[in-house]
């Protein structure tokens, strides 16, 4: 099967990696993997792994140079001529929608988020079939929007349980990444994500504030990048560290590229995000590793995090929560091996695959 994905950008983020994992998984299984985006520094990844790359903005919201845009993505499709088009994102199915209009080529799409509901949002529920990553999306967009739900699939995020293993971790790599990092002797508190108000960093700061008064080794460690608009809210972080003077205690870490090993020096990890509509690819992977994680709630964890066994749900926004959270979670014993296996199967990469491929078959 000859499919191709679409969307915005290669860099960082639960889509990106996922599209970068379904690639690989794709050329393995035999199918002609292509990719479309405005590049990345994940974009090599895709052709280091077999599939192709197709560099092509569709990636700005530009309504002027959008006919130009639609053109060449046309011109693309008629070239590669896919018999699955794949969007993962907005823009990129706004554009997809009107490049294939004459080919009426099989077209999926896959709804990742709570987005605004609008016109603009809607086109993710235009695909021939439309796969949402959990059960709330799913009754998100039945809810606002009139779709039909014989057209809808939920498949989750899955994380590649070979790769997130204990067993696949270089002990010298994490010992050098945390000398790198000057975390020596240190409690490691990691929250994982992009440099954005839905991940609600401020609480996880000023809970770590609290935490450092009764443990003084311990550090917050954020993870993640920043794109340029962010680069405001990112100030205002650093900021609220400054103000609580716990310049010593937090540190931001920018991207990553080796997350296993990011997981692996960490000792709790937090997702405090104020809004999920799946389960967050973060949660899996650090529990996949053994690793306890304080997560915000949200209907699809419950399935995931089991409180002492696991990790701890905690409530949104609450800094007394995370707070006392944390806390519990340092004095208790987590054993890693029931951490991992905690996970249900529906959570991993070959179910998640096997699962999208099953969709494609559908309309093909």
């Amino acid at each position: 099967m000859k499919v191709i994905q679409l969307l915005p950008e290669l860099n960082e983020g639960g889509v990106e990696r996922g599209v970068v994992e379904t690639n690989r998984e794709f050329q393995k299984l035999g199918h002609k993997s292509h990719v479309v985006s405005a590049g990345g520094h994940m974009a090599e990844t895709i052709k280091i792994d077999g599939g192709c790359h197709y560099t092509l903005d569709i990636c700005s919201k530009n309504i002027i140079s959008a006919p130009s845009r639609i053109l060449k993505l046309r011109k693309l499709l008629n070239s590669v001529n896919p018999e699955i088009i794949h969007a993962r994102s907005r823009i990129p199915a706004w554009l997809s929608h009107f490049a294939n209009r004459k080919s009426r080529r099989p077209f999926v799409t896959t709804v990742h988020g709570l987005n605004s509901v609008n016109g603009y949002s809607k086109i993710m529920t235009s695909g021939d079939r439309v796969i949402c990553v959990s059960e709330v999306i799913r009754d998100y967009i039945m809810q606002h929007y009139h779709i039909s739900p014989k057209v809808i699939r939920v498949v989750q995020r899955g994380v590649d349980m070979d790769q997130f293993s204990p067993e696949k971790v270089d002990r010298e790599k994490v010992s050098s990444l945390r000398s790198k990092l000057g975390l020596d002797g240190k409690f490691i508190v990691t929250s994982v994500g992009r440099i954005t108000w839905l991940k609600d960093y401020e609480t996880f700061i000023q809970s770590m504030a609290r935490v450092c008064k009764n443990t003084p080794e311990a550090v917050g460690l954020i993870v993640g990048g920043y794109r340029k608009d962010k680069a405001e809210y990112f100030n205002s972080l650093k900021k609220i560290v400054s103000d609580l003077k716990m310049e010593k205690h937090i540190l931001f870490a920018g991207n990553q590229e080796d997350m296993l090993s990011v997981y692996a020096l960490s000792d709790i990890i937090v997702n405090a995000s104020l809004k999920m509509g799946n389960m967050g690819r973060t949660v899996v992977e650090a529990l996949a590793l053994g690793k306890p994680v304080m997560a915000t709630t949200f209907k699809g964890l419950h399935n995931l995090i089991e409180n002492e066994k696991n990790g701890r749900i905690i409530a949104t926004r609450d800094i007394n929560d995370l707070t006392d959270s944390l806390l519990i979670a340092m004095k208790t014993p987590y054993r890693e091996d029931a951490i991992r296996s905690s996970i249900p199967a529906e959570y991993t990469l070959h179910h998640m695959v096997e699962s999208i491929l099953s969709v494609y078959r559908e309309i093909v």
